[in-house]
């Protein structure tokens, strides 16, 4: 167990280990760190991550991350507004972005289907999806969700939503290793597999 010689340094400690990946030797340097630096770059640390939490939004039309009620990619009138790319989380959409392979707009479900750990249908942004049709513009969907059980149930439901829209429905070639998480791709292998997508049937 790790000793404290001070009480302050503990609550950090205590407080950055609970990031995802950080344990509590990474959080100690982290604190030790921020103690060298001048205040002000503590305090604007700080603030930073306080207006985060306190402004960030979700794009009303795709419920990605936003600092406003649309995020820039739905306000973009360069996308193809012809491609809709279905994705499990904002992570995924900031994944797909970095290989710059794709020029369609996106909807982020915010989870998927899994009935082990009580997530359904309702709990999950399908609807709003499925309020997004009939469209004119969208031609295609194309689903980007894990190589995984609950990612393959997801596609699976909502392609049977769909299919009264008659819109093509298409998933990213399986260049993803099952059982993957999307947001662990290499940004070449993502991208390839946008390109490479293959037809739902």
């Amino acid at each position: 167990m790790m000793q404290f010689s001070s009480k302050l340094i503990e609550e950090a400690v205590a407080q950055i280990a609970k990031l995802p990946g950080i344990g509590k030797k990474t959080a100690l340097r982290l604190a030790l760190h921020l103690l060298k630096q001048d205040e002000p770059f503590t305090q604007t640390l700080a603030e930073a991550l306080l207006r985060l939490r306190r402004e960030i939004q979700y794009c009303q039309v795709c419920h990605h991350i936003s600092d406003a009620p649309t995020c820039s990619i739905c306000q973009n009138s360069q996308r193809d507004r012809s491609l809709l790319c279905v994705v499990e989380s904002s992570q995924d959409v900031l994944a797909i972005e970095s290989t710059a392979q794709y020029k369609g707009i996106y909807h982020v479900l915010g989870g998927i289907i899994s009935p082990i750990e009580g997530i359904s249908p309702a709990d999950i942004q399908i609807d709003s999806l499925l309020s997004r049709f009939p469209s004119p513009e969208i031609k295609e969907v194309i689903f980007a969700l894990s190589a995984t059980m609950e990612g393959d149930t997801t596609t699976f439901y909502i392609t049977k939503k769909l299919k009264p829209f008659e819109v093509k429905v298409s998933t990213i070639a399986r260049g993803i290793p099952i059982g993957s998480e999307l947001e662990y791709a290499d940004e070449i292998t993502l991208g390839r597999s946008i390109i490479g997508r293959t037809e739902y049937e």
